[in-house]
This record gives structure tokens, C-alpha cells and sequence, in this order.
């Protein structure tokens, strides 16, 4: 019924401005604005919605966007110049960097302003 239609995804964050700075800025991805919401395109022109709750916002509890990267350190220490801060999660053995190895695919999370869940993972 729907395996032709381009589907995408989309979720919220408490302050547009915040996350088009973020996105666009700290990220360095393609961002458009219209009718009062973001539009994040990743590669190969996927669309990602980013739409405005304000203060009804709740952070997404699962990881939102998941980048593949070549190289996780080399990522994590961009985004670290960048300002970005990465999570420790208690129940992964993470390395001083925040990055999770031999459990899966090397990876390493963190946030957008707006307190969603992002990935750097070993592709």
C-alpha cells in the first residue's frame, strides 16, 4: 500500500530559531524554513520535519537522527570543537570521549538544543 510513497519522518523541539541555528550552524546541514517549520535535508535529499511545541515540547526517548560517519572519533572531536557535549549512559562501557565501542556499532550520542537524542555511528 505505501512501499512507493517517499515517507519521512519528523519530531519536535521547544525553540525553532535554537534548532535552525544548531542544525544548520553546529551541524552544517541543508536546513529550509516554511510555514513555520523546519525542514532538515540529509543526504540524498531526505526530508526531516522539525516542528514548534514550545513549551509543550518533551524530548524525544529514543534516538532521533542516527549520522553514519567513517570515523566516530573524528566526529566527536568536530562536533566537540563545535561545542557539542556528548551523553554517558550508565548501562554502555563508553571511553573519557563518550564513545561506545565493541557492543554494536561504534557510536556516541548527543543532544540538540531542544534535548533529542542524536548519533554518530560507525557506518
Amino acid at each position: 500500500m505505501f512501499g512507493q510513497t517517499k515517507a519521512f519522518s519528523g519530531f519536535s523541539v521547544d525553540d525553532l530559531e535554537a534548532a535552525r541555528r544548531f542544525y544548520a550552524e553546529t551541524l552544517g546541514l541543508r536546513v529550509t524554513e516554511g510555514n513555520g517549520l523546519l525542514t532538515l535535508h540529509l543526504g540524498g535529499e531526505v526530508p526531516v520535519l522539525v516542528y514548534p511545541k514550545g513549551d509543550q515540547h518533551e524530548p524525544a526517548s529514543f534516538t532521533v537522527l542516527n549520522f553514519p560517519v567513517d570515523d566516530v572519533d573524528a566526529a566527536v572531536e568536530q562536533l566537540t570543537e563545535r561545542g557539542v557535549s556528548f551523553e554517558r549512559y550508565p548501562q554502555f562501557d563508553q571511553d573519557e570521549k563518550g564513545v561506545m565501542r565493541d557492543n554494536g556499532p561504534t557510536i556516541a550520542w548527543f543532544k540538540d538544543p531542544a534535548g533529542n537524542v542524536i548519533s554518530v555511528l560507525e557506518a
